[in-house]
């Protein structure tokens, strides 16, 4: 079940490096994308850095809408994030589908501080809300966020850590390239 994080403890979704899904809205127009190069960079206020290449659709709405979310997948949801990963979602405006969510059939929910949406079935969400860096985004497409808002599925997720044992299809994915990805191990104290 999906339980609040505390915002001090956000970071500790991010800080074992899994790839993300990010999701955004504006104006009626919402996208997702899959992105590997994320970060957590701070507790309190938490923060957050992401990449987000200059010529992708989500990059256009996160700079009109100045928020994003950020989905942590799992296991399961491996097709999910390769389908949406590997088109633009400029591809599906002039389409009945209208969006990726829609064409592949993603369930999604809102949160509580932003307007995009935030997938079903992953692990964990990150609503976050962009911190202007203009000179970052536009010479190294790197993105600073605050995180505004943060759950985790308590099954593996409580008491501010993971603990993925017993639960192989909900651990967290790690892209290592052509179209390869690890998933979260053993934890060792």
């Amino acid at each position: 079940m999906r339980r609040p994080v505390e915002l001090p403890h956000a970071y500790r979704l991010l800080n074992h490096g899994p790839t993300v899904l990010v999701t955004c809205a504006h104006a009626g127009q919402r996208n997702i994308m899959a992105a590997a190069w994320n970060m957590a960079l701070d507790f309190n206020p938490p923060k957050i850095a992401i990449v987000i290449d200059k010529n992708t659709y989500t990059r256009e709405l996160i700079e009109a809408s100045g928020s994003f979310g950020v989905n942590i997948p799992c296991r399961a949801q491996k097709d999910i994030v390769m389908q949406v990963g590997s088109c633009s979602g400029r591809d599906w405006l002039a389409k009945p589908e209208h969006d990726k969510f829609n064409a592949f059939g993603l369930q999604t929910f809102f949160g509580a501080e932003i307007e995009a949406p935030m997938l079903e079935g992953c692990v964990g969400w990150l609503e976050c809300k962009v911190i202007p860096e203009p000179h970052n985004q536009s010479t190294y497409d790197l993105f600073l966020a605050e995180v505004v808002a943060a759950w985790a599925d308590d099954r593996v997720f409580s008491e501010g850590r993971w603990h993925f044992e017993g639960h192989d299809e909900l651990r967290t994915l790690h892209y290592i390239a052509g179209g390869m990805f690890l998933t979260t191990g053993e934890t060792l104290s």
